[in-house]
């Protein structure tokens, strides 16, 4: 049985939207990652892509860490730090040049904002702090708010006096003030969680473990005065230095969301062009509810990444969800459709790719570096997917032809799911794709309709995973087939682009990844859980390597649900 939506309306349509992960977290530091892609962004715009999504290109606190150990808002590669001026990726001239070669080719950048935390200071400060739980040892009863003994003098790394650039386009100079809790301590040469005495963390922010304020480094207090200046005058600098679409913010759900609305206001009031920039979030966290309140509280001016259908995804790759029809239960698409970016894991990545590319509203969805250009992962590297063939004409595909009516065909099959797009003739003539996917171990097939207007033009599958051609009657019916446990794309053989070419690059690596990667392309597990663990998991965010498992969370934040009415 089908369902058929609603059909685009208008004479025209606007081209899909389509984000890339501009990097990965394996890239080599080679201070070269904003030349790489200033040279690839014309192929870039070509396949399809309208924004990148660049990494953290501020100063870290070391000189090839991937920049999320923020050290100088204020350096996008141009000052004396560490013995060099670069961050891993290059200097600010490179970054300059990647932004006007993005804006001449009709791609937005990204810019990946750390706003939680600092890390690298200058030197140290004699603070009186109180250690808190966890160590980190028992994950399932941390306590954020609990104690452990009294207020004691320990020396912190809170003074950030930045000597390479000196007062240059800020003169403020950080201090223990400025935060509210560190991770280490000088004096005894412990790592753990003090929160500073005279500061308490702040209250809207994730529930996970009490309060989630914390991550690491030093925890910026968004309520101080000072640091709002700072990061307020930040962002309408940062926008007079770079062309730019928007940002992807690090790590929300550890710091004020009431700061967060007020920093979106700001842009919206006092950035050149601010309220056509795109802001998307990191919120790490799979239940669709806390997204969607989110959203609503931020007066739906921001999206988020879809960590629910993430976890969708993974679960159907590992047979615990068996009906690929339910791949969008639950999911933040689902319900905010206009403020999710979607993404997938590695698993079964044509089908994953082809349902967030080529679905009607169901997000924006990103498409990360190494599903186009492989991995440099140390233990599992690996080429691209289909040597970047099959996923840069899913992107293409996107961009020519998924518009128009769309009708799914999801009642038959648990295993085998099928959708067509009937296309629009404001794009690629009105040539449209007709898509089915399959779960299951055998061939198979579905008659679907891809519209009278398409009578009488031969089909074949541009992922080439099934040969032959499909001839649609003169009902817009079409017998398309799919091979075991993959995904075709069946598109006619003259539409417009259909030959144009494929872009891909390869990258080298023997052989295929076996695991699940976090948001910031990292490996997180290297085979699967055993089949009877349930539980969900969780990465730990930031720069720790452990894998955490923890229950998972089925509640609201208080906060949250008292100002949404959730």
């Amino acid at each position: 049985m089908e369902r058929e939506s609603a059909a685009l309306g208008g004479n025209s349509v606007s081209l899909n939207q389509t984000i890339f992960q501009g990097f990965e977290w394996y890239i080599p530091a080679d201070h070269q990652q904003w030349i790489r892609l200033s040279r690839s962004m014309r192929d870039l715009a070509s396949v399809g892509i309208t924004s990148i999504w660049i990494p953290p290109a501020t100063k870290a606190m070391r000189p090839t860490s991937e920049g999320y150990d923020a050290y100088d808002l204020y350096d996008l590669g141009e000052f004396e730090h560490h013995g060099t001026k670069r961050t891993k990726y290059g200097d600010k001239q490179e970054l300059v040049q990647l932004s006007e070669s993005a804006n001449k080719h009709g791609v937005s950048i990204l810019f990946d904002a750390i706003l939680n935390h600092k890390m690298g200071a200058d030197s140290t400060e004699s603070v009186r702090a109180v250690k808190v739980d966890p160590e980190g040892m028992v994950p399932l009863v941390i306590n954020r708010t609990k104690s452990i003994g009294r207020p004691t003098k320990i020396k912190a790394w809170t003074k950030y006096d930045f000597p390479g650039r000196g007062e240059k386009y800020s003169s403020m100079k950080w201090s223990k003030d400025h935060f509210t809790g560190v991770d280490y301590d000088e004096k005894t040469k412990r790592s753990g969680v003090w929160r500073l005495q005279g500061k308490d963390w702040a209250y809207d922010v994730d529930e996970e473990l009490a309060n989630y304020d914390f991550l690491l480094g030093q925890d910026i207090d968004h309520s101080h005065p000072e640091v709002r200046k700072d990061l307020f005058h930040w962002v309408e600098w940062l926008s007079s230095q770079l062309r730019l679409g928007g940002l992807r913010l690090d790590a929300i759900k550890h710091f004020s969301a009431s700061f967060l609305r007020d920093f979106v206001r700001h842009i919206d009031q006092n950035v050149n062009n601010g309220t056509d920039w795109f802001i998307v979030g990191e919120y790490w966290r799979a239940d669709a509810k806390v997204l969607s309140a989110y959203i609503e509280y931020m007066n739906h001016r921001m999206s988020l990444f879809d960590v629910p259908l993430l976890t969708n995804f993974y679960n159907v790759s590992r047979g615990i969800l068996t009906d690929v029809r339910q791949v969008f239960h639950g999911s933040l698409a689902a319900v905010k459709p206009k403020n999710a970016v979607t993404i997938i894991e590695p698993w079964f990545l044509p089908i994953a790719y082809s349902i967030i590319l080529l679905r009607e509203n169901f997000g924006v969805p990103c498409v990360f570096w190494a599903d186009l250009y492989g991995t440099r992962e140390p233990t599992l590297p690996r080429p691209p997917h289909g040597n970047g063939r099959i996923i840069s004409r899913l992107i293409r595909a996107r961009k020519l032809w998924a518009y128009g009516t769309e009708t799914l065909y999801f009642e038959d099959s648990s295993s085998c799911a099928g959708f067509t797009r009937h296309g629009h003739p404001s794009h690629s003539a009105g040539a449209g794709i007709a898509v089915i996917i399959n779960i299951g171990w055998a061939s198979t097939a579905k008659q679907m309709c891809v519209g009278k207007g398409h009578a009488g033009e031969r089909w074949s599958d541009l992922l080439e995973q099934t040969w032959g051609e499909v001839m649609i009657d003169a009902d817009g019916m079409g017998n398309f087939r799919v091979g075991p446990r993959t995904v075709s794309v069946w598109v006619h053989v003259d539409a417009e682009g259909q030959w144009d070419g494929a872009m891909y690059t390869l990258i080298s690596g023997p052989s295929a990844i076996i695991g699940m990667r976090d948001i910031k392309g990292r490996l997180l597990m290297k085979s699967l859980l055993h089949d009877s663990d349930d539980r969900g998991y969780s990465a730990v965010e930031g720069a720790m390597d452990k894998i955490k498992l923890r229950e998972p969370l089925n509640t609201m934040p208080a906060w949250l649900q008292s100002t949404t009415g959730v």
